[in-house]
């Protein structure tokens, strides 16, 4: 994994939180929104980021609504850290 992908994420809560989202499985834009509680907008400049960083992939870019998204290898390395940390603050906040 290359640190700077993984500070170029964790820098941006939103980055951070879109990531998240899509630890567990792919998502549509919509289902990400209605997850993290970002609005549409933000979902989209984050996802068109995360692409660009190769730390999303878009499975169906040939499709015009219903669009799905996935982390790439990269991302999910990324994800995982997130992950990590996230379980290593809850249990100090215990």
């Amino acid at each position: 994994m290359v640190w700077a992908v993984y500070g170029f994420v964790i820098a941006s809560d939103h980055r951070t939180r879109v990531v998240f989202s899509l630890y567990k499985h792919p998502k549509t834009p919509t289902q990400i929104s209605n997850e993290t509680g970002l609005a549409m907008a933000h979902v989209s400049r984050v996802l068109k980021e995360l692409t660009e960083r190769n730390v999303v992939i878009c499975l169906t870019p040939n499709v015009l609504k219903g669009k799905v998204f996935s982390l790439t290898d990269e991302g999910k390395s990324v994800a995982k850290i997130i992950v990590e940390d996230r379980k290593d603050m809850k249990t100090k906040s215990k």
